[in-house]
């Protein structure tokens, strides 16, 4: 149902039943290890390319969200996914073998909440009994589509952001145990002029602001409502731009229950910047750390904010800005999980 402008609430309640996260290397080493289903300790994942690694984190994170729910690919009768590489070749492939009817969903980093926003909206609508919905990403193949070879060891300034190695995945159901998907905020594409790739936070923080009032405008909700906002990825530079941009549109968010899955995931120690990102991240996060945390009663309400900077190798050798935008669904515990 409509509410608002652009709000979806879903009164059906679709269920997030199972999930699958599956983490690289690096982010073995991170603080979120708990929360992922399995890691690959080879970038390659057996594969001949960076391109084909991120293929293969996919489908691993698909089938493990299959055993995870105890359903078989004949049960699912939709994918909506995407990545940031070129033509979101990477997910067509990974579906290529899954074998499952596929909307391929391009939203930059945002991906991952845009699928989840229209798979509960399909779900919600009796469209579909189950729908697999999620998003992946790989340092080294983004790196080399965005910016640099990781192979040349170029410099990177404190702005800049570590595309996170992982795919994360929800089922979607009608019925089930499980989170509640009850809303969703579709983002409007927002550019500020920024145009410096290596401060993606900063140029997508009013993005996320934008969608975060709007959501609570449509929802008519009070923004304590939540016990977490959770942006997707922001990281410090944005995230703290984003606590500014709320203060100037007198939103009173408390900046406790405000965080940031690209501020999340690693260590301290791990050299990531300003924190990390790429269209896994946030994937991998809510699906994981988020999913486990409503599970244990941690949480009861959430927003998951995913951003995406929708620019492209091409535009910025044109020297476009960088358009964005911010796409955020609300979860919710219902009454117990069955294990």
């Amino acid at each position: 149902m409509l509410i608002g402008n652009r709000s979806w609430l879903f009164e059906n309640r679709p269920v997030i039943t199972s999930t699958g996260v599956v983490g690289g290397p690096f982010e073995k080493k991170g603080k979120l290890t708990a929360d992922f289903h399995s890691f690959s300790d080879d970038l390659w994942f057996g594969e001949d390319s960076y391109e084909k690694a991120q293929k293969k984190f996919l489908e691993e994170a698909c089938h493990e969200a299959l055993n995870q729910g105890n359903l078989q690919k004949e049960d699912i009768q939709f994918i909506f996914a995407g990545d940031l590489l070129n033509q979101i070749t990477s997910t067509s492939f990974a579906c290529r073998s899954l074998s499952i009817p596929y909307f391929g969903l391009f939203g930059a980093c945002s991906t991952s909440m845009e699928a989840l926003a229209l798979a509960a909206f399909i779900v919600n609508g009796k469209g579909a009994n189950n729908v697999i919905t999620g998003s992946a990403s790989h340092n080294a193949a983004v790196e080399k589509t965005f910016r640099y070879p990781t192979e040349y060891g170029s410099q990177k300034p404190p702005t800049s952001q570590w595309t996170v190695t992982a795919a994360g995945v929800g089922v979607v159901s009608s019925s089930g145990t499980g989170p509640i998907v009850t809303s969703a905020t579709i983002g409007k594409v927002i550019d500020e002029g920024l145009k410096d790739p290596y401060n993606m936070g900063g140029a997508m923080a009013p993005a996320a602001v934008d969608t975060i009032k709007a959501h609570f405008e449509d929802r008519s909700l009070p923004e304590d409502y939540y016990d977490l906002i959770l942006t997707g990825d922001l990281g410090k530079i944005g995230h703290a731009v984003a606590l500014e941009l709320f203060q100037n549109e007198n939103m009173q968010i408390d900046q406790n229950s405000f965080q940031d899955a690209g501020l999340m995931i690693y260590n301290e120690e791990q050299p990531v910047q300003s924190g990390a990102s790429g269209a896994g991240c946030s994937a991998a996060v809510t699906y994981g750390h988020i999913y486990n945390r409503l599970k244990q009663g941690e949480l009861n309400k959430v927003l998951i904010v995913a951003t995406g900077a929708l620019l492209s190798p091409l535009t910025f050798q044109q020297q476009e800005s960088i358009p964005c935008i911010a796409h955020a669904v609300s979860i919710e515990r219902q009454g117990g999980f069955v294990q």
